[in-house]
């Protein structure tokens, strides 16, 4: 079968490999949709999970498919079932040093141990499931950063990770959104996802508009913009500075972005307006319910999709997701 992976620093490859087998609690799944991540991106870019290591790294890990064969102890997941798959578990680490979902077929080990497995309805289309995964990391996102409705939002970033963030701030009533970003494609795409006001840094004032938007006020003689939460999903180095320096006393921010390198964060100023803080990784307890909320139709996902690609172009693919104007998710499909 075909699988492509990382070879080394901006060295991916289509390779051809042995299907694999399942063991007694293992399954293998015929994939039919998987988007690429950011994180695809920066493992190839490093080459590999951390740098490059002694095989190559198989990719991918947003994904759905068909199950194909499970090992005889397998009791509860049968062939032909249409399903999605939490890659987020201890044993399979999909995409992630493991096994990678831009394949083929994908082995699954233990898969009702981990119950990493999930039914999806037949209504539910292969494309749509295989958003699950970075909709829930939004998800988690926005439960950590307490946000509800009445509440004066910003968000840094409009990849598939920040657009998922606005779309569950609109679902749970909160309409007062502003999202930075220097891609105006992808602003576009926020706002259709119900973002109120959109802003380019390169062009923009963010932080004047933003107060002109959310109020402003001082204190000790400083000045502060009015918005309550604050969720960082760019990795841009300059966010969490300026945002702990424009905010109001008490507001919060939620860090989902990867930074790769250190941040400054200048504590007496935090200080001095109680600011709070917290990280978002991943998606604990989110994944079911995202899947559930895809399955009744309660989001509207089609301004996350820029681009749709067979896998036998998944190097083209793979290169449109890397422009960050042209693209938001990109999703590879597989024959059916």
């Amino acid at each position: 079968m075909k699988r492509f992976a990382v070879h080394g620093p901006n060295d991916v490859r289509i390779d051809q490999v042995e299907a694999p087998e399942p063991g007694p609690e293992d399954v293998v799944i015929k994939v039919t949709a998987c988007g690429i991540c950011g994180s695809d991106i920066g493992y190839a870019r490093v080459g590999g999970l951390s740098g490059p290591s002694a095989e190559p790294m198989p990719l991918g890990h947003e994904f759905s498919g068909v199950v194909e064969r499970v090992g005889a102890a397998v009791k509860k997941i049968r062939p032909g079932q249409r399903v999605v798959v939490n890659p987020a578990d201890s044993v399979n680490m999909i995409g992630a040093g493991g096994a990678g979902a831009l394949a083929e077929r994908i082995l699954v080990k233990r898969a009702e141990a981990m119950d990493a497995i999930l039914a999806m309805p037949d209504t539910l289309s292969f494309e749509t499931a295989a958003l699950a995964e970075p909709l829930a990391v939004a998800l988690h996102g926005v439960h950590r950063s307490g946000a509800k409705p009445g509440n004066k939002v910003v968000v840094f970033g409009t990849g598939c990770i920040g657009l998922g963030v606005v779309l569950h701030l609109k679902r749970l009533g909160i309409d007062e959104i502003v999202v930075v970003d220097k891609s105006d494609g992808r602003l576009k795409r926020a706002r259709a996802l119900g973002a109120a006001l959109t802003l380019n840094p390169d062009r923009d004032d963010i932080w004047a508009e933003i107060g002109q938007r959310h109020g402003t006020g001082s204190l000790f003689g400083y000045p502060y913009v009015g918005s309550d939460v604050f969720l960082e999903v760019s990795g841009a180095p300059g966010v969490i500075p300026e945002v702990i320096a424009n905010a109001r006393f008490n507001a919060h921010l939620t860090v989902l972005a990867v930074h790769h390198t250190p941040v400054e964060v200048n504590f007496l100023t935090a200080l001095a307006k109680e600011l709070s803080f917290n990280l978002s990784m991943a998606y604990p307890t989110e994944f079911p319910e995202v899947l559930g909320l895809l399955a009744r139709g309660e989001i509207d996902t089609k301004p996350l999709v820029s681009h749709r690609f067979p896998f036998a172009d998944i190097m083209e693919a793979f290169q449109v997701a890397q422009d960050r104007e042209a693209s938001a998710k990109v999703m590879v499909t597989f024959p059916s």
